[in-house]
């Protein structure tokens, strides 16, 4: 039938390459790859007033909660994204999830301004922290709504 002997394997194999390759992706953890163009949208987001704001709300919330005596700030945006409820209400409410790198500085936790304070540098102390957080806000009355922190040492 015009099959060489490299034909008769991939045949019986496709299906199962096929089902593996599929199963494969469900099962498989992905990180999402991302240039440093795309780096640098993530951060440039931390202009925009209501992003910055939900940012400064979760890591306020994680300061408080946090059983460490220094505070932790941000030190990179890896990951951003937003969605707005369908619903045309007064106040329409947005959900913004991110994925952000967190490091301990050497202010303490209930300090006012830690925005300046600098980053711990011991390596032997496990100082930095990547965290999922999802939070819902009404922007326009700066009304927000921790719903999922997720967070492990880096």
């Amino acid at each position: 039938q015009g099959c060489t002997m490299f034909c008769l394997p991939w045949r019986r194999a496709l299906p199962w390459a096929l089902l593996l390759l599929l199963s494969g992706f469900q099962l498989l953890p992905t990180q999402p790859w991302c240039s440093e163009e795309e780096k640098n949208t993530d951060n440039q987001k931390l202009r925009d007033p209501e992003f910055s704001a939900t940012v400064e709300f979760v890591l306020n919330t994680f300061n408080q909660h946090s059983k460490d005596d220094y505070a932790y700030r941000l030190e990179q945006v890896l990951s951003s994204w937003q969605e707005h409820s369908r619903n045309k209400q007064e106040n329409p409410r947005m959900v913004f999830s991110m994925k952000l790198q967190l490091r301990r500085t050497w202010c303490g936790r209930f300090e006012d301004d830690i925005d300046s304070c600098p980053f711990q540098e011991r390596p032997e102390l496990n100082n930095t922290v990547s965290c999922f957080f999802t939070v819902s806000t009404i922007p326009r009355i700066k009304w927000f709504k921790l719903l999922k922190k997720t967070c492990s040492v880096v």
